[in-house]
């Protein structure tokens, strides 16, 4: 029997849009039939998206978001709103990272890191979460009540990786905030997930794949492959879909084994 996710009529925030996996949740997004709201900072990147999200037959919209300023986190979301309708479904997946050891870390790397993936992802699902709630207690507008919220966290939230502990300390920190948003705003049908990808190829990393050290690394991996954007789509479809209900909290590591 075929089965198909359908999220026609649902509108779906997407943050660190501009490449990488945030591009490609976007296209997955909308090719499921959502109206998607492409947010990073790099508008000239996020209008050529919408661009080619318009030309499939998609509906797309761009807003500029830093989602390490908090009133550039609320203008965003309202724009968003004003422009696509209330907020369904956020992909909370702007993210950023560092390469050291914990002995070099500066506390402007500190701040970098952590500002962007724990406190920036934070507020971002605090501002669409709030407006969630609002629609589920009937004192906001909106025919659909209730929401999905995938927060973008890592495998290294999971496991301990040498060289980049701070990144791997604020993703833990969003696998816990997930878990705490799930419990207090589980009561109002929204639903908070975290994805865990491990190694994937995106046009951020993919000259590391082909030097000693990436070698070094794919060497390391259960089956000696990094993953394709791509790969992720089947889990995120299935935690945003109408049809997940049930799953709130959960933690989902989409690694290959790497996390065994």
């Amino acid at each position: 029997m075929a089965y198909e996710i359908d999220l026609s009529g649902r509108v779906a925030l997407v943050t660190g849009a501009s490449s990488g996996l945030g591009e490609q949740f976007a296209r997955t997004l909308s090719r499921a039939g959502a109206g998607v709201v492409l947010a990073a900072r790099r508008m000239e990147r996020l209008k050529t998206l919408r661009a080619e999200l318009e030309a499939e037959g998609g509906d797309a919209h761009v807003v500029e978001l830093d989602v390490t300023d908090h009133d550039s986190i609320k203008s965003a979301v309202a724009h968003a709103e004003t422009e696509m309708g209330t907020i369904d479904i956020l992909v909370n997946n702007s993210g950023v990272g560092t390469t050291q050891k914990l002995t070099d870390v500066t506390p402007e790397d500190y701040d970098y890191v952590m500002g962007t993936n724990a406190r920036g992802a934070f507020f971002v699902a605090q501002e669409v979460g709030r407006r969630m709630i609002a629609r589920s207690r009937g004192a906001a507008p909106g025919t659909f009540t209730g929401g999905r919220i995938v927060n973008v966290a890592s495998v290294a939230g999971l496991r301990v990786l040498s060289q980049i502990g701070v990144y791997a300390i604020s993703k833990a920190a969003v696998i816990h905030m997930t878990k705490s948003m799930a419990l207090e705003w589980g009561r109002f049908g929204i639903n908070v997930n975290a994805l865990c990808p491990g190694y994937i190829d995106t046009e951020i990393n993919h000259h590391q794949w082909s030097t000693e050290a990436g070698q070094k690394l794919v060497q390391m991996l259960p089956r000696k492959r990094v993953g394709k954007p791509h790969d992720l789509d089947a889990v995120l479809m299935m935690l945003c879909s109408n049809e997940s209900h049930f799953v709130n909290g959960a933690v989902i590591a989409a690694d290959d084994g790497f996390g065994v």
